[in-house]
């Protein structure tokens, strides 16, 4: 299947690295491919939008907010936002695009937060928590800055997907363990080693449940209706009626 010949491209790195994740070299080619690629434009930002519904008036952390695009959908929307990122390249891209006053800081998802406790009615965690080894003390400080009943949204690689490539390189799969996958990505002509952490569905929700969430959505959403369209190729061999892939999978939480 032409879409998913290669495992898709990710937001925002969360865990600093001399040799892994390196965004602030790639951040102008990555943040201009992010714009319009299927995955981004056409599959998972229309798809996290949908489950923020209605956003107006409410405080939102944007964790991992990259180069600002969701960011500027939810402020368009009315939402009150604040975005952090470990890359201060991103950061740069997303202060071009959402200008001077947007609320943009660095931070590393990996360590504390900058902010008070339930600062925010709700986190998005977009394409961020796979470059994390260890969820434990990142969804706890998320719990910490969510008002009771406030909600986190998180997208993040399938972890079938992840095993159905595994299975196609002729690697033998090991869904049942946490463990970590490198690719190679070029961006606007720099090339980085991408460094991400797969782990099973089970050990995502007993860590969302042990950090004090309740899980009220697991969603495989469809992809927008217009990327058949822009797309020909990548939906070749795709019926015509089909409107999914395995690609992210989705999840909305409520702080306990």
């Amino acid at each position: 299947m032409p879409l998913m010949s290669t495992m898709p491209e990710q937001q925002v790195e969360a865990v600093s690295s001399s040799r892994f994740n390196d965004y602030d070299r790639m951040a102008e080619g990555y943040a201009a491919e992010n714009e319009t690629s299927l995955l981004n434009a056409y599959y998972e930002r229309p798809a996290m939008l949908e489950l923020a519904g209605d956003v107006a008036g409410r405080r939102i952390l944007d964790a991992g907010c990259g180069s600002g695009a969701l960011f500027s959908e939810l402020r368009d929307r009315g939402a009150i936002i604040t975005g952090v990122d470990s890359s201060v390249g991103m950061l740069e891209q997303a202060r071009e695009r959402l200008g001077a006053e947007a609320d943009l800081q660095v931070a590393d998802l990996a360590g504390p937060l900058p902010f008070p406790d339930e600062a925010f009615d709700d986190v998005i965690a977009s394409l961020v928590l796979h470059y994390l080894e260890d969820w434990g003390p990142t969804l706890a400080e998320l719990r910490r800055v969510l008002k009771p009943g406030g909600r986190l949204l998180i997208s993040i690689d399938h972890p079938f997907s992840v095993v159905f490539f595994q299975h196609m390189a002729g690697e033998k799969p090991k869904y049942f363990e946490t463990r970590s996958r490198t690719e190679e990505w070029t961006k606007g002509g720099q090339t980085v080693q991408m460094k991400f952490w797969n782990r099973p569905l089970h050990a995502m929700t007993e860590a969302f449940t042990a950090a004090g969430f309740r899980i009220s959505v697991i969603s495989e959403p469809p992809f927008a209706p217009e990327a058949r369209e822009l797309f020909p190729e990548e939906f070749r061999e795709f019926e015509p009626t089909r409107t999914r892939f395995l690609c992210f999978l989705f999840f909305v939480l409520e702080a306990g």
